[in-house]
């Protein structure tokens, strides 16, 4: 069971709303639905709006298309990719005025569950999202904890060796990424069959069934070329050239593929810093295998464990957290920052092989004087765990298993 799972049953339970499964294609959200529904004996509750037979059902009986509960339960529903119905937003919010004191019910889907529908009734108030992302170190370690490390806690354990097997569990990260099926059948042409079938889902029919994009074609190109600009401020002016359309065109294509979990963006943080930049985007993938620059990669693969951090900080409702980078106009950079209520949280850099903090990460260190500050190696530093002028120097496996 994945370690959203207590949380959604929390949700489901106590504060008797609807719990919407955000994430990217094939990270196991419709597993997780499942798995949620056989723990309370209703599998067959399970409706995908893609399968023909099982939207008409939905449609005849939209007050009541589910299986009767056994004695005592409550109903128990999942719907998944619902919000490619044009009235979804209107059709959620119905279902849970009529049925919601009477059914439990999980909504799933690969898009943004709160932006493809803006007209209509509003569904505050009627349920919470939850983001499922890859799995990370942390998660691949310890399966059945559960839950999420609270924030004063990380450092807690954060110089204690890292678990058994970490190594090699990193390394099946870098190599195969999160998601389920290409890591666990740790198969390089598994892996390329895979990738290039989510691709396809991606870029031609979620773009086709969400969006009004037609030049399908040109947004390939786009993500062709970003494995090659992950981890650098994206120029979208530059882009605009290589793909051959407008500024404007370049910036919304980038935005639609974050929205469909094919990308994130950090923004720079600038705060009360001099000559910070405060425009240009960085991006990562979630699926990072086609990032090729080996340094690229292991930023990337860093930087989806912190942004599966600081979305489930802020699911779980433990703080206002933001993940940034931070760059300045002399060209001094920090690859990650992660604000806490737009105050400096956590300043992190993650390089291949370091012994000790560059001048930049100083630099930002004493200027922004973050709770906490690390250096991310990839490899174990030679003396283990240090603290240099307050920044801890941490190899890769121990850090992010704590994650």
């Amino acid at each position: 069971m994945r370690y959203l799972a207590g949380e959604v049953e929390r949700l489901l339970r106590e504060e008797r709303k609807m719990a919407f499964v955000a994430g990217p294609r094939q990270v196991g959200k419709t597993t997780l639905a499942r798995a949620l529904l056989g723990e309370v004996g209703q599998g067959g509750n399970y409706f995908n709006w893609d399968v023909e037979s099982q939207r008409r059902a939905i449609l005849a009986r939209p007050e009541g298309f589910w299986s009767a509960a056994p004695a005592g339960r409550h109903a128990r529903v999942a719907l998944d990719e619902i919000h490619k119905y044009p009235r979804w937003k209107r059709f959620l919010k119905g279902l849970y005025d009529a049925a919601g004191s009477e059914a439990e019910i999980i909504v799933t889907g690969s898009g943004r569950l709160d932006v493809y529908q803006r007209g209509g009734d509003s569904l505050f108030g009627r349920y919470g999202l939850y983001r499922l992302h890859p799995f990370t170190l942390g998660e691949i370690l310890a399966p059945d904890r559960g839950g999420v490390p609270a924030p004063g806690a990380l450092w807690r354990e954060a110089m204690e060796p890292p678990p058994a097997g970490a190594g090699r569990a990193l390394a099946d990260l870098e190599r195969f990424t999160g998601f389920p099926e290409p890591l666990f059948a740790a198969s390089e042409s598994r892996l390329r069959r895979w990738r290039r079938a989510r691709r396809h889902l991606i870029l031609r029919e979620d773009l086709r069934d969400l969006t009004r994009i037609r030049d399908i074609g040109l947004v390939e190109t786009l993500a062709a070329l970003l494995p090659e600009r992950v981890g650098s401020p994206l120029s979208l002016n530059a882009l605009s050239e290589d793909v051959g359309v407008a500024f404007g065109t370049v910036r919304t294509w980038v935005e639609t593929l974050a929205r469909l979990y094919y990308l994130f963006e950090i923004r720079p943080y600038a705060g009360r810093l001099a000559r910070a930049l405060r425009r240009e985007a960085k991006i990562y993938l979630f699926d990072y295998s086609e990032v090729a620059d080996p340094g690229a990669r292991f930023e990337n693969m860093v930087a989806v464990h912190l942004r599966k951090l600081v979305d489930a900080w802020n699911d779980w409702g433990l703080g206002d957290f933001e993940l940034h980078y931070v760059r300045d106009k002399e060209k001094r950079e920090a690859d990650f920052l992660i604000a806490e209520s737009r105050r400096p949280f956590l300043l992190a850099e993650a390089k291949l092989s370091a012994q000790a903090p560059s001048p930049h990460l100083r630099y930002f260190h004493e200027r922004l004087k973050p709770a906490h500050a690390a250096l991310i190696s990839r490899e174990e530093p030679s003396r283990g765990p240090a603290s240099v002028g307050g920044i801890r120097v941490l190899g890769a496996a121990r850090f992010l298993s704590r994650l």
